[in-house]
């Protein structure tokens, strides 16, 4: 069975088409710009890759253009819709209603619009697509597999705020976490390279948005991102964790409005804010060897937040077996692994400088000398997470 595995944004639409027979990537694209002046399609089926630069209104323009190229004779990867058995969308968030995967159908549709005002900017988008979907392909089974589901086994002591407890069970304000197809996927690759089960991982999850997770025995017991993706570490624009009486004292200084002030901790804050220089952490470590002491700072603070609820969560588990980094900072950048764990010895992670250094890409590497602890890179592979979830649910 081929299955379309969608993603779609505020003014995008990510797509691979995956055979789950030997669960290989037939093709792949993104639609950008989506309702903005100059939209394109870019499309790729094995070396071959198509630009359609064509306006598109909304997302059910948007999806028919990746259903043409997906079918198209010179540059298709199937001969008609047909040949799509099922369709997997990525979706924000599945409040408290969701602890898994759930077909599309008109019930949990509706219970995705009743959520939007905990995801604003994202789930319009996601339902939006669902929605055009189900036009377009009319009568083809879709899976809906949600962001924060993974961690909805997070205990209760974990998730809960202290705040008074109607703010919970009135408008459903607790900690929900993000990732959680990627923290899946790679603590899953984990406990198969470790042959075991039972085991006690810290996935990281590092790239412009960042999160960690506390993965005991297969399941998510904690996870550093909130009830927004705003909470925990210092990421490339956002603040991550900051007393909230700073929000009230930022907008009495700066006369900005609550809008404003949000706007401010989440798109001009993080290491962005702290350099300076720039959210892309290549630019900072540019920056920091010629010299600029903040954007050094940045990158020290970044590693600083993540050691810190690495130790937390091994607290937290009552031990720990592994360390996973993952995400485009954790899979690709050797110095930003070595800053974080540089002093976690402690732990019975022996880190292995030489093994860091020679990593290769693409592929699960082991980054340990001995020790208790095992240190591994996992690339994060969040669309096949989708497809299988919408498979086992068929």
């Amino acid at each position: 069975m081929k299955i379309l595995v969608i993603n779609a944004g505020s003014s995008s639409l990510k797509y691979q088409l995956i055979d789950m027979e030997n669960e290989s990537v037939v093709a792949k694209g993104a639609c950008e710009r989506i309702a903005i002046e100059g939209s394109k399609l870019e499309h790729k089926v094995g070396d071959k890759c198509v630009v359609v630069e064509q306006y598109m209104p909304d997302h059910t323009a948007a999806l028919q253009l990746v259903l043409n190229a997906l079918t198209d004779k010179e540059h298709g990867a199937v001969k008609s819709v047909d040949e799509i058995g099922a369709v997997g969308h990525r979706i924000l968030h599945s409040a408290e209603d969701f602890k898994g995967t759930v077909l599309v159908t008109d019930e949990t549709i509706a219970i995705c619009e009743k959520n939007t005002p905990l995801g604003p900017l994202h789930m319009p988008a996601n339902i939006a697509c669902v929605k055009a979907c189900r036009e377009i392909l009319k009568g083809k089974p879709m899976g809906m597999v949600f962001d924060t589901a993974f961690h909805s086994t997070m205990p209760k002591k974990a998730y809960m705020y202290g705040v008074p407890y109607d703010a919970y069970t009135n408008w459903q304000v607790r900690k929900y976490g993000f990732h959680g197809t990627s923290h899946k996927y790679v603590s899953g690759e984990a406990r198969k390279y470790l042959g075991r089960d039972d085991v006690k991982i810290v996935t990281c999850h590092l790239g412009n948005g960042s999160s960690l997770a506390a993965v005991k025995d297969g399941l998510c017991v904690d996870t550093s991102m909130g009830f927004t993706p705003s909470e925990g570490l210092v990421m490339g624009t956002r603040s991550g964790d900051i007393d909230p009486a700073v929000i009230e004292y930022i907008m009495d200084k700066s006369g900005m409005d609550i809008h404003q002030t949000l706007n401010y901790l989440n798109k001009k804050s993080g290491v962005l804010g702290i350099s300076g220089v720039s959210s892309d952490f290549r630019d900072l470590a540019k920056a920091a060897g010629e010299g600029n002491e903040r954007a050094a700072l940045a990158l020290d603070m970044f590693a600083y937040r993540v050691q810190k609820y690495i130790g937390a969560f091994a607290a937290a588990m009552g031990g720990l077996d592994c360390i996973v980094f993952t995400g485009g900072i954790g899979e690709n950048d050797k110095k930003m692994r070595e800053r974080i764990m540089n002093g976690l010895d402690f732990l019975g992670a022996n880190f292995d400088k030489e093994k860091n250094e020679n990593a290769p890409r693409g592929t699960i590497a082991e980054l340990n000398d001995g020790g208790k602890v095992k240190i591994l890179v996992i690339p994060t592979n969040e669309e096949l997470v989708i497809a299988r979830e919408t498979l086992a649910l068929l």
